[in-house]
């Protein structure tokens, strides 16, 4: 079998993989600056790609009839999709012999759109998954080939899921890649009435604010952590927050800060957070005992607004 790969997120790589040995050519985003020199890095698929000896294509724009060319010339039978970042033309779906097939990080058709974990996880879902489907011209519309399906854990971020995620997409690749070669395989259309959409995620809703209830900020917490990470707008400036856990209980006015024993415990409505780990603008990470060593918080200061 002869498959072009299409990926960029670090989600893609188990999958690349997997499917390495039929894989002919592999397509990312063109490198992006990062980093504090802001230097051209390529995505961690093209790193693995080129680790694994693959040759890669970085089109701006996939939909380029130069690219077009590009993809018709290496007559695939397959194309495979995780986590690519463009949506495929009809024109890029109609070229390989079998089909267009996707990995997409949720129970489909829940949580369609660019960012279905920390969606998942911000509304509270104790359910997550992969699915495989065929591509179409929707976003995430396509028929779906097969689902694994695992638990979201009550305390697990964004960040663990997408790696067990990730995981599971490399083990439907390694299962589904030769059924599809084979035609031993069937598709199931989606319900679009059960529908609900991921989209991308902004900065500005991974604040923690005072009018949230206990579960939805934990839940905002998790579903923002690591990326774009959870923070407080307190006395003391921006404070990004890396670990916390939920208190239930009464702790005060909603977004006061009860200090003790070296824990910074934040009150919100039906509990509290209780901030383990955190970040002052500027400064390095550390754990609440030593932030509260070099800050000026004390109990009943706002900590968040």
């Amino acid at each position: 079998m002869r498959i072009v790969f299409f990926g960029t997120a670090d989600f893609a790589v188990p999958a690349l993989e997997a499917a390495s040995p039929d894989v002919k050519l592999v397509v990312s985003q063109p490198d992006r600056p990062k980093g504090r020199g802001m230097a051209l890095q390529p995505s961690p698929v093209k790193a693995k790609a080129l680790e694994l000896g693959k040759r890669v294509e970085t089109p701006e724009k996939s939909r380029s009839p130069e690219f077009l060319e590009v993809l018709a010339a290496e007559e695939a039978d397959v194309f495979l999709v995780a986590a690519y970042g463009q949506i495929l033309s009809q024109a890029v779906l109609d070229i390989p012999k079998i089909g267009c097939f996707n990995l997409h990080g949720s129970v489909l058709p829940r949580w369609r759109g660019a960012a279905p974990i920390q969606r998942a996880i911000e509304a509270g879902d104790t359910e997550t998954g992969v699915t495989l489907m065929q591509m179409d011209k929707g976003l995430d519309t396509g028929d779906i080939v097969a689902i694994t399906k695992t638990v979201i854990e009550p305390d697990a971020t964004a960040g663990e899921v997408y790696g067990e995620l990730a995981q599971l997409a490399g083990l439907m690749t390694i299962n589904w890649m030769p059924r599809i070669w084979y035609d031993d395989y069937f598709c199931t259309p989606q319900d679009d009435s059960l529908a609900t959409h991921a989209p991308k995620v902004e900065k500005a809703e991974a604040e923690i604010t005072a009018d949230l209830g206990l579960a939805t900020a934990y839940n905002r917490f998790r579903a923002f952590t690591p990326v774009p990470g959870a923070f407080a707008t307190t006395e003391l400036g921006v404070v990004k927050i890396h670990r916390a856990r939920a208190l239930p209980g009464e702790f005060g006015q909603p977004g006061s800060a009860t200090i003790s024993d070296g824990r910074i415990m934040v009150a919100l409505a039906g509990g509290a957070l209780d901030i383990l780990e955190l970040q002052a603008e500027g400064r390095k990470r550390m754990d609440a005992a030593e932030f509260l060593n070099g800050a000026r918080l004390a109990s009943g200061m706002r900590f968040l607004r």
